[in-house]
């Protein structure tokens, strides 16, 4: 079982019946101490000019837990932060153990004091199959869960969780639960290995009364940066999470992800013949969208390849990014377990501009749906040298549909590909409809380009089901072995669609 199985199933362990109640309910707080939020980048700024320092392990029976095992202990949420008050959010926490060895320090904000949650293993409930461990002073919380009202008066769902490194996700109203984002990742598909920080500790803001928005802070650690981090988020459809972000260097960083996202693609109608499986396609999202510096949007459809591959996107001052889902409807999946047609996309807008640097996407071969195998993130060009300091801010937005529509190019909606008989491969491109759509389809240029092998101009013909335009090209190989591919429709000389990119790799 891994990472993203397991937090789904702690989502349903989140309403699972109570066994005993805990003879004080609620979480227990320790001392208040002065709190600005300052604090929090003076104390990244001075770990940052020392060495690196493990955190400890919690002890050797907590992290030998077997998965089943863990699952038979979960948080109550009658003990849930601000449960009984006139407080719009609750806030629930996990138990160390398992994937989680090391706990995390969270803090509640209150008229200029923050005050500690203590661990208390009373704010869980256990079956009689959870055995018995020790407690002692290394054990803390391992993350956390936000709930607030989003539908119904005195109802309060979960909205987003931050467990495990730097890892948070977040759903829309409505949604469930697909890809998450991380606070940083360092050397993602780099050959001597990944890095992955460590989101050490949260301070979270009290919010007023009726307030949709909660703010939290954390602090990042890792071997080569520390990192202060702001996080204001608002419920709704979509999601809204405001980050600003402060990284002190204790190396020189030349591999660095900003807004890291990582996502599942098994297959769709690229791709479904390597896959036995009733349901015709299996992804959390199938596109990743770039709205480049220079005005230009582009749709990079999906993919699950044979070897491991790494695509970048050189730019200049990025306007956006991110990984969508555009197929929304429930026969696109025929899944009624995972409703993958219900799972949100994420968009990124930069909060200032970010330089030179490219969007990089790295597909990961799975042959399960279990497996993250789609990162995609910012990488600065430059190096991010030992002793300074790299401030961003950004935008994520979690929803059916976040990126922005307005002066926007016809969307890519759907890709297929599949053999001819005669040879070669039929690539079918389908477009939206939308006012700029001339009746006249002779009206529009087909641009389709390759990188090797050879392509047909392509025609264009109106699908019925979608309103939109649909184009069709063929791809004759010969001897390559990948190709790049580069298509769109374009009116007047003008963009009437969105550039569609694709990379094939013979099989």
């Amino acid at each position: 079982m891994l990472r993203r199985e397991f937090l789904t199933a702690l989502a349903a362990l989140a309403v699972a019946p109570r066994m005993a109640w805990a003879e004080e309910p609620g979480l227990q707080v320790g001392d208040a101490v002065p709190f600005e939020a300052s604090q929090v980048t003076d104390l990244a700024r001075e770990m940052a000019g020392k060495a690196y320092q493990p955190r400890p392990l919690i002890p050797e029976a907590w992290r030998n837990l077997t998965y089943d095992q863990y699952r038979k202990i979960w948080f109550d949420s009658r003990n849930a932060l601000w449960e009984g008050s006139d407080t719009p959010q609750r806030v629930d926490v996990f138990p160390p153990g398992l994937y989680f060895p090391q706990a995390i320090k969270t803090y509640v904000v209150e008229d200029g004091t923050a005050r500690p949650l203590q661990f208390d293993m009373g704010v869980f409930d256990s079956t009689d199959k959870f055995p018995d461990v020790p407690i002692d002073d290394t054990l803390g919380y391992s993350g956390l869960r936000l709930r607030a009202e989003l539908r119904q008066p005195s109802i309060f769902e979960e909205y987003a969780v931050f467990q495990g490194a730097s890892y948070f996700r977040g759903i829309g109203t409505g949604d469930i639960y697909g890809l998450s984002a991380r606070g940083l990742a360092l050397k993602t598909g780099d050959p001597m290995g990944e890095e992955f920080p460590d989101f050490t500790a949260f301070w979270l803001e009290t919010p007023a009364p009726g307030a949709g928005t909660i703010v939290l802070h954390a602090l990042l650690d890792s071997p080569s940066c520390t990192g202060a981090y702001r996080f204001e988020i608002t419920h709704g459809q979509p999601l809204v999470m405001q980050v600003a972000a402060e990284i002190f260097a204790r190396s020189d960083m030349t591999h660095v992800g900003i807004a890291p996202l990582t996502s599942m693609f098994l297959f769709d109608d690229m791709d479904r013949q390597r896959f036995d499986d009733f349901r015709p396609a299996v992804h959390d999202n199938d596109g990743l969208l770039i709205h480049n510096g220079a005005g230009e949007v582009i749709w990079r459809p999906l993919a699950n390849p044979v070897t491991l591959q790494i695509s970048a996107f050189g730019d200049m001052d990025p306007r956006g990014f991110g990984l969508m889902q555009r197929a929304r409807d429930f026969d696109d999946f025929n899944d009624l377990e995972a409703l993958y047609h219900r799972r949100p996309g994420l968009w990124v807008t930069p909060g200032e501009g970010w330089g030179r640097g490219s969007v990089h996407l790295v597909e990961i071969p799975a042959d399960l749906e279990i497996y993250d195998n789609i990162v995609a993130y910012w990488r600065p060009s430059g190096t991010i040298k030992a002793g300074t300091s790299h401030r961003m801010t950004y935008t994520l937005e979690w929803g059916q549909d976040p990126a922005p529509h307005d002066g926007m190019p016809l969307r890519v909606l759907n890709t297929a590909a599949g053999g001819r008989p005669e040879g070669g491969r039929i690539f079918t491109i389908d477009f939206e409809n939308g006012p700029n759509m001339p009746d006249d389809l002779s009206r529009v240029d087909r641009l389709v380009r390759s990188s090797a092998g050879e392509v047909t101009e392509g025609i264009i013909q109106r699908n019925p089901d979608t309103g939109g335009p649909r184009l069709a090209f063929t791809f004759m190989a010969g001897d390559a072995d990948w190709a790049e591919f580069r298509a769109q429709l374009r009116l007047d000389g003008a963009p009437l669609s969105e550039v569609w990119l694709y990379r094939w790799t013979r099989s």
